[in-house]
């Protein structure tokens, strides 16, 4: 499984690790992504998406009350 949001395509993030003598390792940074079903089928999606998703659906709520 790769390890990028299925929704908004957020992937891993590369950078350096700097130690107290400033030699860089690599590291690298992964989404949080979360299994969750839309639609009838399983994604992976990072959780800014999931907020956004929340948020937009209870606006949407609101909005019919």
């Amino acid at each position: 499984m790769a390890r990028i949001c299925d929704r908004c395509g957020r992937g891993s993030n590369r950078g350096n690790s700097r130690s107290h003598s400033n030699i860089a390792t690599k590291v690298q940074q992964f989404a949080n992504l979360q299994s969750k079903r839309i639609g009838g089928k399983k994604m992976s999606v990072c959780t800014r998406c999931l907020k956004t998703m929340d948020k937009t659906l209870s606006a949407k709520v609101a909005a019919r009350a």
